[in-house]
């Protein structure tokens, strides 16, 4: 998550760093460290040597007060996700000393993200940290964006919740651990800590609250984690590579863990086959660690109702990851159709997913199947041909009864909008510890429906290149050493470090457009990417 001023970042482009300078969270100069516990989520051991309430009692009693019921003072005042609680002990380890062995660390974030989590509806429109969507700009209030959001992502204070008391003990600790809070910029200008205090922590709880219908409501209807096993039918898109589809068996483990097999394939032919495991936590959140080919690939899920939505991402690479929707075997749905447009007087082959996927299928008007090339309970793959007279416009598909998405039938490209259209790139490696973080990007076509209103078409293919964003970028010479744009959309950074080359021996940052041309009518779109020095901490939640 991300906001950039452009100008600040060239006017910090050769402070005495060498390299852009992009808002981080600020943290003691060890807590890096958190980067290596957020393996802690996904491993397949969930039963450690103690249960929660007593590690609670001989791990956290030291510090926290006991106040009854196995009620801790501060940790029994929270709710939050398991990434959340992840970090929490995580700091208490770093800061303070604890001292806890994985398997404990854990057994406690089970237990509390079981026992105080989020309802599914507390974390809407807020997934995408738990997700690793690093380049989603966020657009939350100027209060809580300018307190809160100027040195770690607004989502991680909307991924908890507080009473007004425990809302203020956190104020109070950021200052006590970064003292120069209020010197820094948008602080340094205003009266800080009261209005932190007076205006900030009011609207905090009352916008994020300790107790909320919706957490009562899910304590109450909270499903059991045996509901989950059986072959899930899956649909998803990595940006620079395409569709995929497949299917994902889960099978049931010890203290909702599971053992996780994928079988599918991308729309190019790419096999995407895999094993690995999974935990549940607070009846919906799912975790998952598997292996495709070379790759170890998270899983950030939300399960509810029989449905699987969420990310997979690679545990060293989060930039390079998949859009991913499933539904469980026995609840018939169409979930995808792949590619998800074809042109008025063209020829595609096209692929729906879901499950129970039985009878005709059907492309809506104007659009003909001309032969079904397979058909399977979760896989329909056939051949269609749209009119050249198709009038512009969405078309709802149908398999039998089952429907649900869309197709989109074009005449032509208006507009191509690149995807992402604001990206960070991090150089990297070259003798660093840490690996570069690509730019990947797709060309988003753009049409008009019948009634001349914007019609989404999908990803096109497209030739790719980068130019200097600004003429600041052109005197730095950004475009030779910030990196090279790839044929298929992957922007890979240049070497960490200074680089004698350039003036004042900066590193490899820079500021630049992205532009996408059609393969089919050379229309052009235009994106913009800062490829800036490395994160040295990586926390679950940015």
């Amino acid at each position: 998550m991300h906001t950039c001023c452009t100008k600040a970042c060239e006017n910090d482009k050769n402070n005495n760093r060498g390299g852009l300078t992009l808002k981080t969270t600020r943290l003691r100069r060890h807590a890096g460290k958190l980067a290596l516990v957020a393996a802690a989520l996904l491993s397949t051991q969930a039963m450690a040597a103690e249960q929660g309430p007593s590690l609670l009692q001989n791990k956290c009693m030291g510090c926290h007060i006991p106040e009854g019921n196995d009620t801790y003072s501060r940790i029994s005042h929270q709710r939050k996700t398991p990434e959340g609680w992840l970090m929490s002990i995580a700091r208490m380890q770093v800061m303070h000393g604890l001292q806890i062995s994985d398997d404990d660390r854990r057994t406690l974030v089970k237990y509390l993200a079981d026992k105080q989590g989020l309802a599914p509806s507390e974390t809407d429109g807020v997934r995408y940290a738990m997700e690793r969507r690093l380049n989603t700009v966020e657009h939350f209030d100027t209060q809580l964006s300018e307190t809160c959001g100027r040195c770690h992502s607004g989502a991680r204070v909307a991924l908890q919740r507080r009473p007004a008391k425990e809302w203020e003990h956190l104020v109070h600790f950021h200052l006590g651990q970064w003292p120069s809070l209020e010197y820094q910029a948008q602080a340094r200008d205003r009266d800080w800590l009261p209005i932190a205090l007076q205006q900030v922590v009011p609207d905090l709880a009352k916008r994020f609250p300790m107790d909320s219908a919706a957490w009562d409501e899910w304590q109450k209807a909270k499903p059991k984690a045996d509901v989950l096993p059986g072959k899930w039918a899956f649909s998803g898109h990595m940006l620079a590579k395409g569709d995929v589809r497949g299917v994902m068996s889960v099978t049931a483990g010890e203290g909702d863990t599971f053992k996780v097999e994928v079988k599918g394939a991308y729309a190019d032919g790419t096999p995407f086959n895999g094993s690995g495991s999974a935990i549940l936590y607070n009846g919906y959140e799912w975790r998952g660690n598997v292996k495709v080919g070379d790759a170890n690939l998270r899983q950030v899920f939300a399960a509810l109702d029989g449905e699987m939505k969420g990310r997979m991402f690679e545990a060293d690479h989060d930039e390079r990851g998949l859009d991913f929707s499933a539904v469980k075997e026995g609840k018939a749905q169409l979930l995808a159709v792949q590619p998800a447009f074809i042109k008025a007087g063209g020829e595609s082959e096209i692929t729906l997913v879901g499950s129970g996927l039985t009878g005709k299928p059907e492309l809506g008007a104007g659009v003909e199947v001309t032969e079904v090339l397979e058909q399977t309970p979760t896989l329909v793959r056939v051949k269609a041909r749209a009119a050249s007279d198709a009038r512009p416009g969405l078309r709802e598909v149908a398999v039998g009864a089952l429907k649900g998405v869309n197709l989109a039938v074009y005449d032509k490209v208006d507009e191509v909008k690149v995807v992402p259209a604001f990206s960070i790139a991090r150089i990297g490696e070259n003798g660093a510890s840490v690996p570069k973080v690509q730019g990947r990007f797709e060309a988003e076509a753009w049409g008009k429906d019948a009634n001349g209103q914007p019609l989404r078409i999908g990803y096109l293919p497209a030739s790719w290149k980068v130019e200097p964003f600004n003429e600041r970028a052109v005197e730095d010479e950004d475009v030779k050493f910030a990196g090279q744009m790839q044929a298929d959309g992957v922007f890979v950074p240049g070497g960490a470090g200074p680089n004698p080359e350039r003036k004042m021996m900066t590193n490899n940052a820079g500021n630049l457009k992205v532009i996408a041309t059609l393969a089919d009518g050379g229309q052009t779109g235009e994106g913009h990417m800062i490829v800036t020095v490395q994160r040295w901490n990586n926390p679950p939640l940015p």
